[in-house]
């Protein structure tokens, strides 16, 4: 068997103790027989194509829409996406939007959702963990200088995605307080709702810089416009992102499939194109 294939193997019988009998060992299962499991499970048959509700934390959207054709592609499952804020997305699970998997910018939620049963225990893990940065359309606005540009305050709004319910916000709020300037620019945030919110505010000229995730400026429609600073990751809490199996897609072979699908090179790769740093996940 190619080593290509082994982490996948691995994962696939990890993934079956949880998404298999509970009664049934799967320790001793023939390497074949995995194979065999986590082969169709990703690659079905067309005919028996599935449809996946997906919770996705804005951030990711552009990345997932790469991920969503080479999945539907491959598998024959559909995938319906709803993006927002984390925070609010949470909320609607709370509260019992029909949702199938939550790829979320934190892992506090995903792991809040376990603790409260409304996720299925043991099925949570990082699937990237994300880059801040600061943007502006300005071509010579940014470049190492983010610091000195934030200092100086000669700009008129400044972005963020809304701290209490967006990772990213929270970032940038932990990024201004490191560099002593959150009291000083109060009068000059505009706060998005969710990050990709915040995008269209600077993209469209109503904020001369804003933080937003490096993937969305990596986006092919964004890319090469304007100038950027990468904010280094040691001045806010790591941005690990989990993604989370929702009980209400326990019994959803489309839901297991996509989690699945997210351990192969295929996803690694496009995710590591899209400005995400690698975070290899590792099933339970």
């Amino acid at each position: 068997l190619l080593p290509f294939y082994e982490n996948q193997i691995v994962t696939a019988r990890r993934l079956m103790r949880y998404f298999g009998s509970k009664h049934e060992k799967t320790s001793h299962i023939p390497t074949s027989i995995v194979l065999i499991f986590w082969w169709t499970t990703i690659f079905p048959l067309p005919v028996w194509g599935e449809e996946v509700r997906v919770a996705l934390a804005s951030n990711f959207l552009s990345t997932f829409d790469v991920l969503k054709k080479s999945f539907e592609r491959e598998s024959g499952h559909t995938t319906i996406v709803s993006p927002g804020a984390s925070g609010k997305l949470y909320a609607q699970i709370v509260h019992g939007a029909p949702f199938d998997v939550f790829f979320s910018a934190d892992a506090y939620r995903p792991t809040l959702l376990e603790e409260n049963g409304l996720a299925v225990l043991g099925s949570r893990f990082a699937y990237a963990v994300g880059q801040l940065t600061l943007w502006s359309p300005a071509p010579n606005l940014l470049q190492d200088n983010g610091p000195e540009v934030l200092r100086d305050g000669a700009f008129s709004h400044l972005a963020i995605a809304n701290p209490k319910t967006a990772p990213y916000g929270k970032a940038a709020e932990q990024v201004l307080r490191a560099l002593g300037v959150w009291n000083m620019i109060q009068s000059k945030l505009v706060q998005g709702e969710n990050i990709g919110q915040t995008l269209q505010f600077v993209a469209s000229h109503n904020a001369e810089l804003g933080f937003v995730g490096l993937s969305q400026v990596l986006d092919p429609k964004m890319k090469e416009k304007g100038s950027r600073w990468d904010v280094p990751p040691t001045m806010h809490e790591p941005l690990t992102q989990d993604v989370v199996l929702l009980k209400t897609g326990e019994h959803n072979p489309a839901a297991k499939a996509l989690l699945i699908f997210l351990t192969s090179p295929i996803a690694r790769s496009i995710i590591e194109r899209y400005g995400y740093h690698s975070a290899q996940p590792v099933a339970p």
